[in-house]
């Protein structure tokens, strides 16, 4: 016969239950929770490529994938790339051991978003203490620095442009994508690599593919922008 609990004991064993529930439970951006990063079986007979960059691409990852079927792998980090100075710390571990044929890479929205004094995430731009978090001066800097590691590798190498900040974003100032990308083109024609101006193919036809006041974009909006990425790579691999 099991021994009677007390209702101290029996609230004790179900708080210990919740933990070890609660300490099983998968991060919110894990595989099962982001269709995007869960891993791909990949064909070896076909080129891979690799799709660097923050949750628009993340929101258009399977779309190209879906656009690039039987033609690449069509490969991701499971992981918002989100600033440069992320980009920085894990390119290596992004990158791996294996050959790429394609890298298709953004920083931008992360960087000139601005953050609370503690750096404890998106803040009002007018906040007491509020600042971007990657400066334009660094975000040249640290952007060179992933431009002379991503040269390393045998890939043909894409920038794509930061698509529009809208009027209204929080923690974010309208225009601001212009400038970062600009900052960009400083560096990318020097170095020879391709530019795929998705801040113009969002750009023209923003209102009915961006949520009002949001960076991000509808189911839609990231279908109309797998499209154009998918173009770009299908021709950088034409010319490898």
């Amino acid at each position: 016969m099991p021994l009677p609990c007390s209702p101290v004991s029996r609230r004790c064993l179900l708080l210990g239950l919740l933990s070890v529930v609660a300490c099983a439970t998968p991060l919110p951006e894990a595989a099962a929770q982001r269709p995007a990063f869960a891993p791909i079986e990949e064909e070896p007979t076909l080129p891979r490529v690799l799709l660097l960059g923050d949750s628009i691409s993340i929101g258009y990852t399977l779309d190209v994938r879906q656009e690039l079927d039987g033609v690449a792998n069509v490969l991701r980090p499971a992981a918002n790339c989100g600033p440069t100075t992320r980009g920085v710390a894990n390119l290596d571990q992004w990158l791996g051991d294996g050959s790429w044929d394609v890298i298709h890479f953004n920083f931008g929205l992360h960087d000139l978003k601005y953050i609370g004094p503690s750096g404890d995430g998106l803040a009002p731009v007018d906040a007491p203490g509020s600042r971007q978090q990657v400066p334009l001066p660094a975000y040249r800097q640290h952007l060179q620095q992933i431009v002379d590691r991503l040269q390393q590798t045998d890939a043909t190498l894409i920038w794509c442009s930061t698509t529009p900040v809208p009027e209204g974003s929080r923690g974010r100032v309208q225009g601001d994508a212009a400038k970062y990308n600009a900052a960009a083109l400083e560096i990318m024609p020097q170095e020879g690599i391709a530019i795929d101006d998705l801040f113009a193919t969002a750009a023209a036809k923003l209102e009915k593919i961006q949520r009002p006041a949001n960076v991000h974009f509808t189911p839609a909006g990231s279908a109309y922008l797998a499209k154009h990425v998918a173009a770009e790579i299908v021709q950088a691999l034409r010319q490898r």
